[in-house]
């Protein structure tokens, strides 16, 4: 028997994000649609957070359920710099930036970090989905797929290239960004 479609919104100004959403949450006959409007974000050290009070918002502003999505790169040696400051350091600094910050560092260890946020309906809390995926940080930026962070991390799972050296669909099976959405997916399709 086969599963009805479902349409949903996603708000994000960030097309990359939207399409490798889309192509992970069709899996599950999830129909997404983009809100390309700027979310209303706050400023603090927690994903979760973040992500929580701008499904929250939207929802509220738009009436209608929906998902946001917020991620971060958190470098170990760094203290988990840039984390959810990692939108803001990649306009400011580049990649580049991470790399000069990061010359003649052993530990490059690292972590994506992805949060998705669903909230039904204006009155309603949202409910939060998590996907990690620890990795290393490239000596350079490698690749010409992807987006974001994606030259420079390098996935465990993987086998030795970068997010950017993947195949979208690679990458998809592999990402912080596909874990989240596939548990937020599964949960959709059984409660939504």
């Amino acid at each position: 028997m086969s599963q009805k479609e479902k349409t949903l919104k996603m708000m994000t100004t960030n097309r990359n994000k939207f399409l490798e959403a889309k192509a992970i949450l069709a899996e599950f006959n999830i129909n997404l649609t983009q809100v390309e409007e700027e979310r209303v974000e706050i400023q603090a050290d927690d994903l979760e957070e973040i992500a929580r009070f701008s499904a929250e918002t939207a929802a509220h502003l738009i009436g209608v359920p929906l998902i946001v999505e917020d991620a971060g790169l958190f470098i170990q040696r760094l203290n988990g710099f840039p984390g959810p400051y990692s939108s803001y350091t990649l306009r400011k600094i580049g990649l580049d930036g991470i790399l000069k910050i990061m010359e003649g560092v052993q530990d490059r260890g690292a972590c994506f970090k992805s949060v998705v946020a669903f909230c039904s309906a204006p009155q309603n809390h949202a409910v939060v989905f998590i996907g990690v995926v620890t990795g290393t940080i490239s000596l350079e930026k490698r690749g010409e797929g992807g987006f974001g962070y994606d030259p420079l991390f390098i996935p465990l799972e993987g086998d030795g290239r970068t997010f950017a050296e993947m195949s979208p669909l690679e990458k998809g099976g592999l990402s912080h960004r596909g874990r989240a959405l596939r548990e937020f997916g599964g949960w959709f399709t059984q409660t939504g």
